[in-house]
C-alpha cells in the first residue's frame, strides 16, 4: 500500500528532541543531514512542512511526553503548513507497529538505527515512493565523523557520542533491545570530531555512551587486560591533546570496569574535569545480583575510596533505583547506609516500576507503591543534607565557572558550572557580582550556598 504522496514547497522542518543526550546527538545528526538537503529550520511548528519528533521510551513518564508531544503537534497538519509528521527514535523502535495503527495521523516511524536515512525516505514520500509507514530493523548504525552534525547545544558545548547500544543486560532496563547491541567508534573518528567541533567555539566535551566502561571490547585491542583498560586510556589520553578543548567529562562509567589506570589518568590531567558518573544502581549485593549487575556493594565502597584517594576533591553523581523486586527493609537500610556513605556530590533516584520487554517484570515480591513512594522521601531527604554539606567546601574558594549567559529568570545575574557541574542535571553557579560573555571561563569567588546552587562573583 503507498503512503499518501507529500509535496513539499519551502522544505521547512521543525524538530523536537525528548528524553537523552544519546537522543539529542542523533537528532542533531538528522538535522545535518536535512540542512545539507536543503532543508531549513522554523522555530515554531505552524510554519514547518515537516515536524519530527525524536522520542523516548526508557520509562512511563518518557513514553506519555513522547506520545503527547506527537499528538499536540499533530495539530499542525490542520492549524499550519505541516506535511509530514515523523516519529522516530525509541518510541518507534519499540511501538511502531502498534502506533501505526493506532496513531494514523504519524505519517513514517524510524528506528533507532535508521535516522540517517532520513533524507532519502522523505524523498520517496515525495515521489510517492514509499509502500510502508515503519522503517525500524535491529539497531546498527553508529554515526561518525563524516556525517554530517547540526551541533543545538549552546556553542561552547558538545555531547561526543563514544558508542551506541549495550551489552550488559541489566534486568530493569530496555536499552539493549531499544539501541542494540555494543558498537564502538574507533578513537581516531572521534578525535576527529572534537577537532570540527572545537573548529565551531565547542571548548567542553562531555563523552556519552550507554555504558562508557564497555567502550571498545567490541574493537581489536579493546577490554581490559591486567587491570588495565588501554583502549580508554588511548580514547581519554588522545581527547586531552585536542587544542581548545579545556574540560572533557565522563558520564557511566560502571564501578565493576573502573581500572586504577584510568582514575591515575584522571588525577593528573589538565582537561580532564574531577568529576565522574558512575551508575551503582544499589548497595545490597542481592539486588544486584538480582539486577544482573556485575560488582557487589563492597566493590563499589572500594572504588569510590580509591577514587578520593587519588583524586581528592572529585565530584561523584550515580542513579539509583529504590523499590527493586525483592527489596527487603534491610536491602533499603543497606541503601541508605551506602549513600550516606559514599556521600555522592550529585544523586539521582529512581522509582522501580515494571517495564515491558524486560526480565524484571517476571521477579516476584514486588515492592508496594506506597513503600517505594516512603523510601524515596528517605533517600531524597538524606541526599539533600549530603549536597548541601559538600557544597559548604566551596564557600571562600576560587573557582573556575563555564559562564552560560543570564540566569533564566533574570537579567540581573548570570549563571554557568564549574568542572563539578554537567549541563542540564546538576546545579548551577549562580554570579550576582560581575560581567562575563556566554562561553567564557572565569574566576569566581564563591559567596553563599544553596540547596544545590553556588552563589558568587567574578574576582
Amino acid at each position: 500500500m503507498n503512503v499518501e504522496i507529500k509535496k513539499f514547497q519551502d522544505k521547512s522542518i521543525y524538530f523536537t528532541s525528548l528524553g537523552c543526550s544519546k537522543n539529542l546527538v542523533d537528532s542533531q545528526v538528522m538535522l545535518g543531514h536535512l540542512k545539507l538537503d536543503g532543508f531549513t529550520i522554523a522555530q515554531e511548528p505552524q510554519d514547518a512542512e515537516v515536524i519530527i519528533v525524536n522520542t523516548c521510551s526508557f520509562v512511563e513518564a518518557a513514553k506519555v511526553e513522547s506520545i503527547e508531544t506527537v499528538l499536540d503537534l499533530a495539530t499542525y497538519k490542520e492549524d499550519g503548513k505541516c506535511q509530514a509528521l515523523v516519529m522516530s527514535g525509541c518510541m518507534a523502535q519499540r511501538y511502531a507497529g502498534e502506533l501505526e495503527q493506532e496513531m494514523p495521523e504519524i505519517d513514517m516511524f524510524i528506528g533507532t538505527g535508521e535516522y540517517h536515512k532520513i533524507v532519502p525516505l522523505l524523498k520517496a514520500m515525495e515521489d510517492g515512493k514509499l509502500e510502508k509507514k515503519s522503517f525500524v530493523e535491529i539497531p546498527r548504525f553508529i554515526h561518525t565523523e563524516f556525517d554530517p552534525r547540526l551541533n543545538t547545544s549552546p556553542f561552547y558545548m558538545a555531547w561526543l557520542k563514544i558508542s551506541e547500544g549495550c551489552n550488559r543486560n541489566c534486568t530493569f532496563c530496555i536499552i539493549p533491545t531499544l539501541r542494540g547491541k555494543l558498537r564502538s567508534r574507533t578513537v581516531d573518528s572521534l578525535v576527529r570530531e572534537a577537532e570540527q567541533l572545537v573548529a565551531t567555539g565547542v571548548r567542553e566535551l562531555n563523552l556519552i555512551s550507554q555504558d562508557f566502561s564497555d567502550y571498545g571490547v567490541d574493537l581489536e585491542g579493546g577490554g581490559k587486560s591486567d587491570g588495565k583498560n588501554p583502549m580508554i586510556y588511548e580514547l581519554l589520553s588522545r581527547l586531552e591533546k585536542v587544542e581548545g578543548i579545556d574540560w572533557v567529562r565522563v558520564f557511566y562509567f560502571y564501578p565493576d570496569d573502573l581500572t586504577e589506570d584510568v582514575m591515575d589518568l584522571m588525577a593528573k590531567s589538565q582537561k580532564i574535569t574531577k568529576y565522574l558518573d558512575m551508575p551503582v544502581q544499589h548497595f545490597a549485593d542481592g539486588v544486584l545480583k538480582r539486577m544482573n549487575r556485575r560488582v557487589t556493594g563492597e566493590v563499589i565502597h572500594e572504588k569510590i575510596r580509591l577514587l578520593r584517594e587519588k583524586i581528592p576533591g572529585i565530584v561523584l553523581r550515580t542513579s539509583i533505583i529504590v523499590g527493586f523486586p525483592g527489596e527487603t527493609e534491610e536491602d533499603f537500610q543497606a541503601l541508605l547506609e551506602g549513600v550516606k556513605g559514599a556521600k555522592f556530590n550529585h544523586l539521582g533516584v529512581f522509582k522501580y516500576s515494571d517495564e515491558e520487554g524486560t526480565p524484571a517484570v517476571r521477579l516476584k515480591n514486588k515492592v508496594s507503591q506506597d513503600v517505594i513512594d516512603a523510601r524515596f522521601e528517605q533517600l531524597y531527604e538524606a541526599q539533600r543534607e549530603i549536597a548541601r554539606e559538600l557544597n559548604q567546601s566551596y564557600l571562600g574558594k576560587v573557582i573556575e565557572v563555564l559562564v552560560e549567559g543570564q540566569h533564566e529568570e533574570t537579567e540581573l545575574l548570570l549563571q554557568g558550572r564549574h568542572a563539578g557541574q554537567a549541563p542540564d542535571i546538576d546545579g548551577k553557579v549562580i554570579i550576582n557580582d560581575g560581567f562575563a560573555k556566554a562561553g567564557e571561563i572565569v574566576r569566581v569567588e564563591i559567596t553563599d550556598v544553596l540547596d544545590y546552587d553556588l552563589v558568587g562573583r567574578i574576582v
